[in-house]
């Protein structure tokens, strides 16, 4: 948390708040919590979770998400002829995670488990929790460096049908259940800031109980202190987050200190990271934190719910990406084809942000905005709603942003379009004849019907993917065609998101010292063990692996927690 995000602050009162006691104690209620709770729950343990937010904000950031799934060969790929394999999906894997460092060693191993997993009974494990996915497949992080590159080479991302708020329901509900049995109880506002140790072994938390918040979910609450608590366990699983929220942090951070000026937050203020620092005094062991997973392609929400407040544009491959001076960004880096390589290539402009340009009729078939709430049809699971989708019109969460957003900009032809991307940033970075000539040496590639441009090759090639060609992509066609107008310029800022490293753990989700050895009684999953091993994806995500990974290191850490008591 840092200053310009807290509402208030004081030091820890007096005061002592009851005391708690379970076999288990859950640091963090967010997805990766929920499941580790209702595993060691299902294993017949006693449970706390405790957590700094108010109860509205269980479920955490899973909540907002997309309720994308990494899976391998299921039925879904088959039906939409996509051969997949377990073997394919871990050299994709490895090469996008290039691991390199010594302490890769279990990050791989982590990788390698989940691929499994992924291939295995995470389907059917889903399933029988009630999780249904949607038929459509989506194809992310397409890489394009070879066969051996970064990228998925097949689609692998399954959309939860009723997104992120329908993965979180079958552990919330179960949970739910444990507290009606009086084995399992939440302590919201509660607020963890040390481990306790007891001859040797660890025996729970402490910490501060905030004051009661009527904060909305997502909304900044206050760090007032009313009392202090202890808590006693067996065995206490760390599931407290990364760092997205604390900009402080990610800046520190950052690979080669070269952070951008200005940033957009994908996650609440409350995702701070702090009790990380916590794990690292009781004997954990932190690895590759300069390794993190931020977008390119956020846009400034126009009702933002926590400061900073941005949303990451899913876009489908037929916009021109341009750096903030208006050139072109190198093949492969086309839009929803390499996130963290694009990232790096704007930045190394030395600006902050890019460009979008396109046109309405694109903009509508091929931009998806990421979260739950900007996808009322998929979270309501609304039949009717989704199939407006195939004919995009009206009154939607984009066309919101095309007449809110104050990062979409209009225009009649490509010159008035580059004089409003100038006036929007206050820098005559973009010069109007060149957009000009860009644009339409665009339309003379696709006028030919064949032409050298690899990103229509792309866009050719990804047609034949028929997620793609239903929902994913406009027909081709010149973007000055006035029957697809008006252009349309989005100014991209980088989006805070995930963090790729964390505590390192091993298999049994069990935290390790800088020696290796367990620390006693101390367990960690989700973003705060790096989604598994302090940084189970290396250098590059291949998407839908951040839920994933909160629900397999957190079923690892929940079993393997309720086990060793």
């Amino acid at each position: 948390m840092t200053s310009e995000d807290a509402v208030h602050s004081s030091a820890p009162a007096a005061a002592t708040g009851p005391r708690i006691e379970a076999d288990v104690v859950v640091v963090g209620a967010g997805l990766a919590g929920l499941v580790a709770a209702a595993e060691a729950y299902a294993a017949g343990r006693t449970v706390a979770v405790l957590d700094q937010e108010p109860h509205a904000s269980a479920g955490g950031q899973a909540h907002w998400s997309f309720g994308g799934l990494f899976l391998v060969n299921t039925p879904e790929q088959r039906r939409l002829g996509v051969r997949d394999s377990a073997e394919l999906a871990l050299a994709d894997w490895l090469s996008s995670a290039a691991f390199d460092r010594p302490e890769d060693a279990l990050p791989r191993q982590w990788a390698e488990a989940y691929v499994d997993f992924a291939a295995g009974e995470k389907r059917a494990w889903l399933t029988s929790l009630g999780v249904k996915l949607f038929p459509l497949v989506q194809w992310a992080e397409r890489g394009g460096y070879g066969p051996d590159g970064h990228g998925n080479t097949a689609p692998r991302f399954h959309v939860v049908w009723g997104t992120g708020p329908a993965l979180v329901a079958p552990f919330l509900a179960k949970l739910r259940e444990g507290e009606a049995a009086g084995r399992v109880k939440f302590y919201f506002r509660h607020r963890a800031t040390e481990l306790t140790t007891t001859a040797g072994r660890l025996s729970g938390v402490h910490g501060e109980v905030l004051e009661p918040s009527g904060a909305a979910r997502g909304e900044r609450s206050s760090r007032n202190v009313t009392a202090a608590f202890e808590a006693t366990a067996g065995t206490v699983i760390v599931t407290s987050g990364g760092i997205g929220g604390n900009h402080e942090a990610v800046r520190r951070q950052w690979p080669g200190g070269s952070a951008p000026e200005s940033m957009l937050s994908g996650v609440p203020a409350s995702v701070d990271g702090e009790f990380l620092a916590a794990v690292d005094r009781a004997g954990g062991h932190l690895v590759n934190a300069d390794r993190m997973w931020h977008y390119p392609e956020g846009i400034h929400n126009h009702s933002p719910v926590w400061p900073r407040h941005g949303i990451r544009i899913l876009p489908g491959p037929s916009a021109l990406w341009l750096d903030a001076t208006g050139r072109m960004l190198p093949a492969p880096l086309f839009p929803g084809f390499d996130s963290l390589g694009a990232l790096r290539h704007i930045l190394g402009t030395g600006h902050s942000h890019s460009w979008f340009v396109l046109n309405k009729t694109i903009a509508l078939k091929e931009f998806a905005l990421s979260g739950s709430e900007q996808n009322p049809d998929l979270t309501g699971k609304d039949i009717r709603l989704l199939a407006s989708r195939l004919k995009p019109s009206g009154d939607s969460p984009l066309q919101r942003f095309l007449d809110r957003g104050v990062d979409f900009l209009q225009a009649g032809s490509p010159r008035e379009l580059a004089a409003r991307m100038n006036q929007l940033t206050g820098s005559p970075l973009i010069d109007a004849a060149e957009l000009d000539r860009l644009v339409r040496s665009r339309d003379r590639q696709f006028a030919s019907g064949l032409g050298k441009d690899p990103q229509l090759a792309a866009i050719r090639a990804a047609r034949r993917f028929t997620t793609d060609k239903i929902m994913r992509m406009a027909p081709p066609h010149a973007m000055l065609d006035p029957r697809h107008g008006p252009l349309l310029a989005v100014r991209l800022s980088v989006l805070t998101r995930k963090s790729l490293g964390g505590i390192r753990t091993d298999l049994q989700s069990r935290v390790l010292d800088s020696a290796g050895s367990p620390v006693a009684g101390l367990y960690a999953a989700g973003e705060a063990a790096g989604f598994g091993g302090g940084g189970i994806h290396g250098y590059r995500a291949l998407e839908g692996t951040f839920l994933g990974g909160c629900l397999f290191s957190g079923r690892s850490a929940g079993r393997a927690a309720a086990a060793a008591i």
